[in-house]
This record gives C-alpha cells, structure tokens and sequence, in this order.
C-alpha cells in the first residue's frame, strides 16, 4: 500500500465506504501538512520505529470486507474528521449525556499526552498511536521515540506536552512538513485527529484536545479495528453534508 495519506469522502450509498478522492501533494491546499506528512511510515522510521516492523496503512471503509482488507494485527486506528469549536462541544456534550465515559478514570497504563501547541494533532496523533503500541514495538535505542517516552513514562499529559515543545527533533520533523508541500500550511486547521487504542481490555478514545482518554467500553486487540469503525460511524453520521473524512491504521507486520 503506497505511504500516502489519502482524503477520503463518505460513500453515501450505503454509509461504510471511504472513498479515495485526493492524495498527496495535491491534498495540501485542503488541510495542513502535518496531518500529511505524519501519517508516511518514512516518518515513523526516521523517529525510532525499527524500518519495516510497523507502518500506517489506509482504510478504505467500514464495511467488514474492507476492514478485513487491512493488515493485521493492528495496534492504533488514526481517525480524520471536520473540526469546530461549536461541533466538538456537541460531541463532547453528547458523549457525556450517553455514557459519562469523559469523567470515567482511565487506565493507568493509557499513555497520553495533551496538545498544547496549534497545528500539531497529527504529531500527538501518532505519538498517541505509538506509546501505547510500546509492548509491541521495540525503538531503536537512542532514537527520538525511545527517548521521549523513557523521558516522559512518569510525567503527567501536561509535563509531556511541555516536553515535546521543547524538543528540538520533533521541531525540526514539523518544519519539514510544513515546508514540503505547494501549498503553505494554514494556521487554521478544519480538520482534526484522534486516536483509538485498546488497553486492559477497553477501547480509548485519544484526543489531546480533552482532558483525559475516553473509554468506549470493551474491546480487545484483535476487534480493535472493528470496535473504532463503529465509534467512527457514528461520528461520520454526525457530519453527514462533510467528505473530509479519512482513517489510517497502524499495523504490525507480521513477518
């Protein structure tokens, strides 16, 4: 599968396809190139993920024949969708009022961290993806993924987000990424992303624009993929008059 990040619209015919409508370069005058550029596996492996064990791969829907399409096993599922301040806040009411799932106690063992800095939920995206993929994904030592997270293990998501603003590396990935496209990046992003992981049994909702991981109830590593889709649905269903919806899941290779 090309390490491409593909914009996808919703298929409206039966409400489980994600269709390919833009890919790169020509998406960047649609959203900003840190969501691009993140989700190439080149980016992974030139931060610490060991060339070739783990890469991100499309979905291109979320029917069961197509999910049964993506590579597994799958260690974090990547979703894009259209981002306001007047639409979240109804997706956060509304999560609160069904389940009050946002004030539930997370695991402890939920590597999160906030988002602090504008323009960067691709970057917490993956790290999100990444630090709780840990037990399954060996860094390469020394690399900036294996001192991130040894680093910030025992601090809190704020002292995290502090610690990744600081850091020169990550600094210098995000201005490559905003530099290496035709278009210039907006300072206004439209689209925002979040990340679903399963630990101890449960599925996490992770957005370092809130203040905790979300649980979605139960889960398990192999219907990972299969839990996020529904979540994912019913968030699509939620924006039904948007295209810009895309989701990526990062997959351990078995051989």
């Amino acid at each position: 599968m090309p390490d491409v990040l593909v914009i996808a619209e919703h298929n409206e015919n039966d409400g489980s396809g994600l269709l390919p409508w833009k890919s790169f370069p020509h998406s960047a005058n649609r959203m900003n190139w840190d969501l691009i550029f993140c989700f190439t596996s080149q980016f992974i492996w030139g931060l610490g993920v060991p060339e070739g064990v783990a890469e991100f791969n499309d979905v291109y829907g979320l029917g069961e024949e197509l999910l049964d399409m993506v590579p597994k096993p799958v260690l974090a599922v990547l979703f894009l969708f259209p981002y306001s301040k007047e639409a979240e806040a109804e997706r956060i009411s509304n999560q609160e009022k069904a389940s009050g799932n946002e004030k539930k106690k997370p695991s402890e063992n939920v590597y999160f961290l906030k988002q602090t800095v504008g323009n960067a939920c691709g970057t917490i995206g993956v790290l999100h993806a990444l630090g709780n993929a840990s037990s399954h994904i060996k860094f390469i030592e020394e690399s900036f993924l294996d001192r991130f997270y040894k680093s910030t293990a025992s601090l809190d998501p704020f002292e995290r987000a502090a610690f990744l603003e600081k850091d020169r590396e990550m600094e210098d990935a995000h201005s490559v990424a905003a530099t290496a496209g035709d278009t210039e990046a907006s300072s206004e992003v439209d689209e925002h992303y979040i990340c679903f992981t399963c630990i101890d049994g449960e599925l996490y909702e992770l957005d370092g624009m809130k203040s905790q991981p979300i649980s979605h109830g139960p889960s398990s590593p192999d219907s990972l993929l299969q839990d996020a889709a529904k979540v994912i649905k019913a968030l699509m269903e939620k924006n039904p008059d948007s295209m810009n919806f895309n989701v990526m899941a990062l997959s351990k290779n078995s051989g």
